[in-house]
């Protein structure tokens, strides 16, 4: 299980899952391209539209893309690791290839897991249906904790925001099984549907575990009340993007007069958390419903939450029956995914997500070199200079801010490729008897060691990211870039191709990260990574001005009849976007200077540039996902990430000749870094 840190990072592309088709072995992809198509109207159907006309979401997905294409790539890598570590038999105890190995072996043995059935929670549920007081519903959510279940809150050790070489106690809100508050509060028609097909889901889970289908109704509804409850007090998505709408450090003892109904001493030595003097209270009035709830709702309807918390996030781990029952409601239904990926995926993907520093470590002595490691480098060392120059020519702003945001900027750290400090999983037992049981052993193992961070100072050389996963992303608590190995090839990273194109795709996502330090949310953390205003504020007030216009733009671009991207949370990413490109384009001038330039393909250096951004967001997706993205995705739908941020580019409109009141030029840009 992650650690309840809530962490002030940004990543590329959230939904980028480990999902064989080679794509990018050659430089560049002309046959993808629809040459009917108007690059001045849509440049994403230009250079994506025969790609897109002749591929199909295979029915194991529910979007399909470069992300995806070359994150299969990557498991196929990892599918035979797992299977010689598997036939390694005397990898020695603890090593990484005994515990990947026998992680994979155990996620593999479905013979096995059926005849265990539900006896890994078997012990968890009993614990539940002992509860007979209020004060042991109260215990039990540190139990449950401690377990890695999730139930009402989340609380552990996370990242002062304020000061940002500490660790301290912090909590927030949970204890939803929908997405997010939006499936619990919105009134049309889609999402009372959702809400009817979650109780049938519920009602299903019940019933397969034992209940009477009158008992599985009332229990469903139960739930639901509960959850309802949870989701009217708790943020919507564009609120919890505020770094400082969530930082809420205040003494122990004013956190409990917020939550008198648990005692919070009691509860953190219950999990083995140090009790502090003072502690992020993420969101006050989320705990204040939960106070309330704890005192007005039932032990047995609190017992029934429970139990169906425990079932339902541990349902991939369990008999055939139980999976495919959460995979029909939260894959089929919520994403639009046709099928189950076969059993090798999943478990390749499910060791990567336990173990990825371990596995990782193997994958790194083939797939990764010291050769690229330095071009990423090289190539980042330019996309700072650009980004430098652009700091400097920006009317807008100050020079006493300017003066700040390049001091912020010469303190950006960078992480490429693995973790050349790694933890290691040692005091973990994996072994080949039990795949619930390896991955609960595993949770507690992750919930200890976050815990005993408390009290420490921030290890910043820990990663977010295992080695093979395709992303990159920025830390503002670390004012740190992050690239790992995964990302670092075709079409994204590709050694046969010229600069145009690399600088328009590995280029602008570095870009891109490098930007989200100076979005609407990264722009609030200091040189040292700490959540404070560097602002004068008439800069602040001219900055959230162009932030403004990205909002409106977004705002206007319809997915679907009706659904439209939600421009305040994508904004983060939205603003990367635009700065990654316009700072990739001048490294891009910058590198060419002095070099003879000729047209590859029949376009020019600066047509390819964009081209080979526009390739990296192929994709398409199913209706579900394209909704489900627009309700809790800070990212926008593929086409909108190429079309959206170009349209403001004048470097754009000269490359293609585009002219005014063509859809690819906007009338008033938005321009910001």
């Amino acid at each position: 299980m992650r650690s309840t840190l809530k962490r002030y990072f940004v990543a590329l592309f959230v939904f980028a899952t480990l999902t064989s088709s080679a794509f990018g072995q050659t430089a560049f992809d002309i046959s993808r391209m629809d040459r009917n198509a108007d690059a001045c109207e849509d440049f994403f159907q230009f250079a994506n539209g025969t790609w897109v006309k002749n591929t199909e979401v295979p029915p194991s997905q529910a979007r399909w893309g470069t992300f995806n294409i070359l994150g299969d790539r990557n498991r196929d890598i990892l599918h035979d690791i797992l299977d010689k570590a598997v036939a390694a038999k005397d990898a020695k105890k603890g090593s990484d290839v005994q515990l990947i190995g026998d992680y994979y072996a155990a996620c593999m043995d479905e013979n096995a897991i059926e005849a265990n059935g539900i006896k890994p929670i078997e012990p968890v549920l009993v614990q539940i249906e002992k509860l007979g007081t209020q004060d042991d519903v109260v215990r039990e959510i540190a139990n449950l904790h401690n377990d890695g279940f999730p139930a009402l809150f989340r609380f552990g050790g996370g990242r002062d925001a304020k000061d940002s070489n500490a660790v301290i106690v912090s909590s927030g809100q949970g204890g939803l099984s929908l997405p997010n508050k939006d499936y619990y509060t919105k009134e049309d028609a889609k999402m009372v549907e959702t809400r009817q097909k979650f109780v049938e889901y519920m009602t299903k889970v019940f019933d397969m575990s034992g209940d009477t289908p009158a008992e599985a109704k009332a229990h469903a509804e139960a739930v639901m009340a509960i959850q309802m409850q949870l989701a009217k007090a708790s943020k919507a998505p564009v609120e919890m993007r505020d770094p400082d709408k969530n930082y809420n450090k205040i003494k122990l003892s004013d956190a409990q007069a917020i939550i008198p109904n648990l005692s919070l001493k009691d509860y953190m030595k219950r999990r083995g958390i140090p009790v502090p003097e003072t502690l992020n209270f993420g969101q006050p009035d989320f705990f204040r419903a939960v106070n309330t709830m704890l005192k007005d709702v039932p032990v047995d309807q609190w017992k029934t939450y429970f139990r169906f918390m425990v079932l339902d996030s541990s349902a991939s781990y369990l008999p055939k029956a139980l999976a495919d029952a959460s995979f029909d409601f939260h894959g089929k239904y919520l994403s639009g995914t046709k099928e189950q990926e076969p059993r090798w995926k999943r478990c390749v993907s499910a060791t990567d997500r336990t173990l990825g520093e371990a596995l990782g470590a193997e994958y790194v002595k083939t797939e990764f070199t010291p050769e690229a490691k330095a071009r990423m480098n090289q190539l980042i060392d330019n996309l700072f200079v650009a980004m430098k120059s652009h700091i400097n020519s920006l009317e807008w702003m100050s020079p006493a801010t300017k003066e700040k945001a390049l001091g912020k900027l010469a303190t950006y750290k960078r992480k490429i490729g693995y973790n050349e400090h790694p933890r290691g999983y040692k005091g973990l037992t994996i072994d080949r008897s039990s795949y619930a049981g390896n991955v609960f052993r595993s949770r507690a193992f992750e919930i200890k060691r976050n815990i005993a961070d408390i009290g420490k100072p921030a290890d910043k050389t820990r990663w977010f990211f295992s080695p093979p996963t395709v992303n990159a992303s920025y830390s503002g608590t670390n004012n740190e870039i992050t690239f790992p190995a995964g990302i670092l090839q075709p079409p994204f990273f590709n050694f046969k191709a010229d600069d145009a194109i690399n600088y328009g795709a590995i280029g602008a996502v570095i870009g891109h990260e490098i930007t989200h330090g100076f979005d609407d949310s990264g722009s609030k953390f200091d040189a040292q990574g700490n959540l404070a205003s560097w602002w004068l504020p008439e800069d602040r007030k001219k900055f959230e001005e162009r932030a403004a216009c990205v909002v409106n733009q977004f705002n206007g671009y319809e997915v679907q009849p009706g659904l439209h991207i939600n421009g305040k949370l994508t904004l983060g990413e939205n603003i990367g976007d635009l700065g990654g490109l316009a700072i990739a384009y001048t490294a891009l001038v910058d590198a060419l200077k002095g070099k003879k330039i000729e047209n590859i393909d029949g376009f020019t250096p600066e047509q390819r540039f964009f081209l080979g951004w526009a390739q990296v967001w192929a994709a398409k997706a199913t209706p579900e996902f394209e909704r489900r993205q627009v309700l809790t995705d800070p990212h926008s739908a593929a086409k909108w990430r190429v079309n959206g941020p170009l349209s403001n580019m004048p470097e754009f409109a000269q490359a293609f000749g585009c002219k005014q009141g063509q859809a690819m030029v906007r009338k008033d840009a938005c321009l910001i870094w």
